[in-house]
Parts: C-alpha cells; structure tokens; sequence
C-alpha cells in the first residue's frame, strides 16, 4: 500500500485537488464560497477568538503544552520527588518523639484510653540535634538536610478521602492533582518524557487515579502512571516501540492527524479530549527515544544499586529501592515531578514488628537518594517530600490485639521534606504531650502545598485555571506558605 502524501504536499489527481482543506467545508464555508460570505460575517462573534486569529494567521494553537515556562519568581527546586507513604505512618513512632507517652505506657491518659508508649528508642542526629526513630536511622543520618514538620492535620481521617485530599487539595469534586498543577504551570525540560510520573508497586493506590489526575486541567498535565513491579522495563512501559512502522513514517502519520484536527478546531470548534489524545499519541512517539534507558537501573553501577538496597546481601530494599533509583533517573533527565507510593501504613496492630519492617523497605533507598542527589548537584534544585495522609493515635487500638497498633488520627502527623528551598535540620510546629493534636504552628495540607509550589518558584494565589465560570487553584481559597521552613 502506498503512503499518504506529506501533510504539506498538495497534489492533484486528474485535475482534483487532494489538499485535505478541499474535504473538511462546513455548511458555514459552503455559504461564504457561495457568495454569502455577510451570512458568514454575522456569526463572527459566535467564533472563538483564538480560532479566528489562527484561521488568519495559520497559525497554530496547541504548541508545545509541555513547554518549559517561567516560574512566578526565581524558586530554588527546579523538581519534586514526592514519595507518598500511604496508610498512615504513625508519627510518634518515627519523626515525633514522646518522652510523655512512653512514661504512661499502659495507663490511661485524657480522653480515657490506653497509652501505647513507642516501642522504639529515639536519638539525635547531626549539628541540629534531630531527635529521630532508629526505624529510620538510615536517613536520620541526614538529619542537617532535613525539614520536619510535626504539626501537620488533615480533615478527615478515613484513607481514600485523606490520600486524595493530599495529592489533590479536595474533598468533595475531583480536582488536578498536585503534580498536574507543578506541570501546568512550569512544564517540564525533557520534552521525550512526560512531565509528571507515578510509580506505583502494583495496584493503584486508595482513591485510584483519582490522585494523579488532571481533572479539568488539559490531559495533557495528568501524571504516566508506572507499576514498577514489572520485572523488566519493556513490561514497565508496553507497547512504546512500534515495531510495525518506522519512525519517519509514525512521524507522518502524527503530522496528518494533527492537521486533521487543526482543520477540525478552524472549521468547528476546539475539542479537548481529542486534543489530550492527541498529545499523548506524541508523547508515547517522544518517548521511544528515552523511555527505555530512563528506567532501565541496570544502566547504574553495582555500587550505586547495592548503596539503594538492590541486590546487597540482607538489604529490604525491594522495589522501593527500585523506585527511588528510577526516580533519580528520571529527574537528572529533567522530568518535573516524580510521585512514588509506597503502600502498607496502615498498622492497627502489631506495629513494632510491621512498622520495623515497613520502615525498612524504604529507611536505606531514601538515605541513598538523599546522599546520590548531593554527590550529583541534584539535591538543591530536586525537593524530597516524605509523608502520609494521616497520623495514628497515642493509644492502643481498641480492636483487642495482643499485639497492639494504633487507630486512625486525623489531628496529628508528620510530613519529611529535604533539598531545594527547605532549611535543612529544622523542626516545624509541635503536638501535645501525647502526640494525640498538633497545637504550635499547626499545617494543613493546603499549607504544605502552597510551600511546595513556592519552593518552585509558583505563587500558589496565582497559580489558577478558569473552570465553569470560576478560577480554581490547588489550594482553593485558603494556604499559608511555611515560611520558617524555608531555605
């Protein structure tokens, strides 16, 4: 079979013209070519503007959605590896020691149940002094690089509201995720991969996709979601490589079909899904170019795995450590957000021996992403974000365990953050004595995400998208950056 003639190719077969404009004439065009070209004037102002100026100009509207773009001022992190622990760590067994609770272990405390005293020892780390939990001494060894806010509250404590709260800034409508709002706004450097990527260890997470959207943000912002489980990177990322046609030959092929679609938007009106199609069918082209080798950790020295917990002797790694490796990869290759979940918070009973094991798989690959991003230049231009959804109670779990865990706590929690625009070894906001409410400089998430953005050099006020009639932002109509947090 022959092939189309290139889009700017305007041949003619016995004497018919075969330019693609000749078949795409609306009942409007008809009418002007007709000689009722008033008729035609007098819907003017029924066009799109946009639309118009293009029909003139030939121009072409959609170009480049991925775009790097200017920041709102100048933001010392130039990408974020936000590495989602979901479940709900217990913050008083890691990053919010309580001397109070441990001396009430098994007693009663104010509110009448029993207090679980953590089972784990704390200690200080580095020049600050950062009293952390040994489940985490790994990465307490970079204490001096990290932010800790103690004193974060969420709104409600039941997982799947709470984890897309966190990613998304809503409870009620479905809203774009963070990382849709980073990429809308800055783009993203490597135009051969998508700008915002999840990787996730098998099923999607509480609330599905629902925390990587774009909502009503164009398509084109939503995250590339990766189950790194798959054991190799051709099973990561399916059907990427054509083997069926050429690249020169997929090349022309996209070209036509965004002529075609260009002919649709002048002659009736724009069409976002198809445009979002679109899009990706470029991107997933682009993306044959570096896809393979990005997330190919076989590329990295036997030093630099083992150091992430890959393949060492003994090491829990797993595939958070392939995560993190991957996650490294993809930033030094100028993807702008990069999310990582990491499941299994969720400890309402035996909690010394799951949350060991839990802060185990990712204790080693996270003081490894810290300590390769430094070695790299990395660390002050990528921020790391470490955190849950929600926190747990102060006491035992009322399930009657023998083993005993924590229930769920909306009131308290934790959030880790390191690298660019944070002031390392700081400690931000308290709980009580307990650890059961945060009472000093209390962070909501739209706090945290209105500091995040501004580490990215985005006001979070300004950073807004016109939706049914209304301006919408990540932080709806509340959000107060974290300014002793940063750098």
């Amino acid at each position: 079979m022959s092939s189309l003639p290139a889009p700017t190719d305007h041949p003619t077969c016995h004497g018919v013209s075969t330019d693609l404009s000749d078949y795409f004439l609306t009942r409007r065009q008809f009418l002007n070519r007709m000689g009722m070209g008033v008729g035609a004037l007098s819907l003017a102002n029924l066009l799109d503007p946009r639309d118009l100026a293009a029909a003139q100009s030939g121009a072409n509207i959609v170009t480049g959605p991925l775009s790097p773009r200017a920041s709102h001022f100048a933001g010392k992190a130039k990408a974020v590896i936000h590495i989602f622990a979901q479940g709900a760590p217990s913050h008083v067994d890691t990053w919010d020691p309580k001397p109070s609770l441990t001396q009430m272990h098994g007693k009663s405390i104010p509110g009448g149940d029993i207090a679980l005293g953590s089972p784990f020892k704390f200690s200080k780390y580095g020049q600050s002094g950062l009293e952390v939990s040994d489940v985490f001494a790994k990465t307490a060894a970079h204490a001096d690089d990290l932010a800790v806010i103690r004193s974060m509250w969420t709104d409600i404590p039941a997982h799947e509201v709470a984890t897309v709260f966190m990613n998304t800034g809503s409870l009620r409508i479905a809203k774009p995720s963070m990382g849709s709002w980073l990429v809308y706004g800055l783009g993203t450097e490597n135009q051969n991969l998508p700008g915002f990527i999840a990787l996730r260890g098998g099923g999607l997470p509480p609330g599905g996709s629902a925390n990587y959207q774009a909502a009503f943000l164009p398509g084109v912002y939503q995250a590339t979601s990766i189950n790194t489980q798959a054991p190799t990177v051709p099973l990561m990322i399916q059907n990427i490589r054509n083997t069926y046609v050429g690249k020169s030959e997929q090349r022309r092929q996209l070209d036509m079909i965004h002529q075609l679609n260009e002919l649709h938007a002048q002659n009736l009106q724009r069409d976002a899904a198809l445009e979002t199609r679109l899009e990706s069918y470029e991107i997933a082209f682009r993306m044959q170019a570096e896809s393979l080798d990005a997330f190919d950790i076989s590329k990295e020295s036997e030093a630099t795995r083992t150091a992430y917990g890959i393949g060492a002797p003994g090491s829990r790694g797993g595939d958070q450590a392939k995560q993190l490796l991957i996650a490294r990869r993809l930033i030094e290759r100028g993807v702008r957000v990069v999310q990582v979940w990491h499941q299994g918070w969720d400890h309402h009973q035996d909690i010394q021996t799951r949350l060991t094991a839990k802060a185990g798989e990712i204790d080693q690959p996270l003081a490894a992403l810290i300590t390769d991003l430094k070695q790299r230049g990395l660390l002050d231009s990528t921020l790391v974000v470490w955190g849950g959804e929600f926190g747990r109670k102060p006491t035992r779990d009322r399930n009657g365990s023998p083993s005993p865990g924590r229930d769920h706590n909306a009131k308290a929690f934790s959030i880790v953050m390191a690298g660019g625009g944070v002031k390392g070894g700081t400690v931000h906001g308290a709980t009580d004595e307990f650890g059961a409410a945060s009472i000093v400089d209390k962070v909501h998430p739209h706090d945290l995400h209105a500091t995040i953005l501004r580490c990215m050099g985005l006001d979070h006020t300004k950073l807004t998208y016109r939706f049914n009639g209304r301006d919408f932002r990540l932080t709806d109509v509340a959000g107060n950056v974290i300014k002793p947090l940063l750098a």
